[in-house]
């Protein structure tokens, strides 16, 4: 058997719970130091006091990176892709039409069928085109999409020199025979 502890009455507390007395512990100082140094920050990290860190703040740091990205989009749709005359230029290299070509089977043949002649979408083949048949159109038509009619805006998907490639390919079908092509839809346009 075990000697019972001597009891300190200076460190019992007042109260009694079903006969149990206990004695004041009280916490370690340095989990004090570190619980009131963590109000301390959340207070100055939620009022955003610059000097605290890198920086002017997180709250300017967010803002100038929102301001940087706004200027980026607009810049990217304010020039809407490479000009006509970029894009006729690039109507005849073959590995730009190849590349298209690859992206065309992967996500443009399930509406448009493998060769371009049309299933759920219309006839990429002949000289009629809903939303304009100039290269440009074409581009435009690609990266916006035309949602009414289930389109997807694969502007959002894919990257600027592919929606380029895709259009030079699509724009190359023009006048290729496919085995069983939709009637035409649209308005006759000029090559």
């Amino acid at each position: 058997m075990t000697a019972p502890e001597k009891i300190d009455a200076g460190r019992l507390l007042e109260h009694t719970y079903d006969g149990i007395q206990e004695y004041e512990n009280p916490l370690p100082r340095w989990w004090l130091v570190l619980f009131w140094g963590t109000i301390v920050f959340s207070i100055l990290y939620a009022l955003n006091v610059p000097g605290i860190g890198i920086g002017k703040g997180r709250i300017a740091e967010y803002e100038a990176k929102l301001a940087r990205h706004r200027e980026l989009v607009a810049k990217h749709t304010a020039a809407g892709g490479p000009s006509a005359e970029e894009l006729a230029a690039l109507a005849d290299d073959p590995a730009i039409i190849a590349s298209g070509a690859r992206l065309f089977a992967q996500n443009c043949a399930a509406c448009h069928a493998a060769d371009g002649g049309g299933a759920i979408g219309p006839n990429l083949t002949d000289d009629y085109w809903l939303h304009g048949g100039a290269l440009s159109e074409i581009r435009k038509t690609i990266d916006e999409g035309v949602l009414a009619k289930g389109m997807p805006a694969w502007g959002k998907v894919l990257q600027p020199q592919q929606i380029t490639a895709l259009a030079v390919y699509v724009h190359s079908l023009r006048g290729s025979s496919p085995a069983n092509p939709k009637p035409p839809e649209g308005v006759k346009s000029e090559r």
